[in-house]
Order: structure tokens, then C-alpha cells, then sequence
């Protein structure tokens, strides 16, 4: 993959949406310490090809824009944070998450 321009992009909706000019992907956690967007370029890969740190928060949504990205992006997260089972807290970023929207 080339350069990837990011965006700061919207928190609503959630999830990734297409809008005819690029893809804004927004994911909610309220405990979480850092996200990172992972782009794929196939399906049958081991490892993201690209790698992008989500600077944007708000009202606990992380969220970015990819004016470059199309419908059909392969993608995952990345969620970085506590990993105290007994407070509920799962947060493991060596583990691709997918969307959960």
C-alpha cells in the first residue's frame, strides 16, 4: 500500500462508512488507552500492511477519516488498555479485533 492520507474524520456513525469521498471509521470504548486502525490487503495474511494510530476521541469514540479507502477495505483494530479480567477489562493489542458494528 502507498501513503495513506489520514484524516481526523467524525464519531457517528460508528463503524466504517463509505461516503462517496472516502471511509470514516469510528469505534467506541470507554476504557480504552489507544486504538490502532489495521489496513489488510488480503485476507489470508498474518499481519496488517498498514498501521495507523487514531488521534481523534470524542465522547469516547476514536474515530478517523481515509479519503483514499473504498468499499470492501479489509480492516481490524488494534485496542490498547488495561488487561484486569476480575474488572472486565480484556484489552490485548498483540489481537486484531474486528468491527463490532
Amino acid at each position: 500500500m502507498d501513503k495513506v492520507q489520514v484524516w481526523p474524520g467524525q464519531p457517528y456513525p460508528l463503524g466504517a462508512t463509505w461516503t462517496g469521498k472516502g471511509v470514516n471509521f469510528a469505534l467506541y470504548s470507554a476504557n480504552a488507552t489507544g486504538v490502532d486502525l489495521c489496513l489488510f490487503e488480503t485476507h489470508d495474511t498474518d499481519r496488517e500492511d498498514v498501521r495507523i494510530r487514531l488521534r481523534e476521541v470524542t465522547d469516547h469514540i476514536w474515530h478517523v477519516f481515509l479519503p483514499d479507502a473504498q468499499p470492501g477495505q479489509l480492516y481490524g483494530y488494534r485496542v490498547y488498555g488495561a488487561y484486569e479480567p476480575a474488572a472486565g477489562q480484556r484489552y490485548n493489542a498483540s489481537k486484531v479485533v474486528i468491527d463490532p458494528y
